[in-house]
């Protein structure tokens, strides 16, 4: 897991370690040591804490213009105990929503593991959003992971569907990627 680094090749569009907009803003990485677990297993030292103990996280793209934010995930989802739900929400999600962001891309394909608990941060979330015409889309999530969420009903907030499951997203620019998951969204709901 130690090898698994964020996605790195979109670093010359946005870096939220110096947007001073972001909720990363002046957030530094240890360079010279891997100081991040995921229970007894190092990940690598470029994902960002926010405080979970299970679950890191890196912004790798964020545009006000399109109040679009692109969240990559590393770790276990675990809002059972952990409650990162209510972690990524206050410390990440309430920041962004007050910035204008209101288009969310959630990449789970590093997620080993879900846990549900109740799905009220979900509901607040979408609430915050709908308003302004935003979504959130799980891109890339594991099966047994969207299984577990949608048993949890979190689909009811999160745009889970099999078309957004295996999106080849490193091909595209990030504003590409944004307005092709805008328009597959759009033809999924028949708009």
């Amino acid at each position: 897991m130690h090898q698994i680094e964020p996605f790195w090749k979109w670093r010359s569009s946005y870096i939220a370690q110096e947007d001073e907009l972001s909720p990363l803003y002046g957030y530094e990485n240890n360079e010279f040591a891997f100081d991040k677990l995921v229970y007894n297993y190092y990940i690598h030292p470029q994902w960002d804490d926010f405080g979970s103990s299970t679950l890191y996280l890196k912004v790798i793209f964020v545009d006000y213009y399109l109040q679009t934010a692109v969240i990559e995930f590393m770790g276990e989802w675990n809002d059972a105990i952990e409650n990162d739900i209510m972690y990524l929400k206050t410390e990440i999600i309430n920041p962004m929503i007050n910035q204008g962001i209101n288009k969310f891309v959630l990449i789970g394909e590093n997620i080993l593991n879900f846990h549900a608990s109740d799905n009220c941060y979900y509901e607040e979330w979408s609430e915050d959003i709908d308003e302004h015409g935003g979504w959130v889309i799980a891109l890339n999530f594991r099966d047994h992971v969207l299984d577990e969420m949608e048993s949890a009903d979190i689909q009811q907030f999160i745009h889970i569907h099999e078309r957004f499951s295996d999106v080849d997203w490193r091909k595209f620019k990030p504003e590409l990627l944004v307005t092709y998951l805008d328009d597959m969204l759009l033809k999924r709901i028949g708009v």
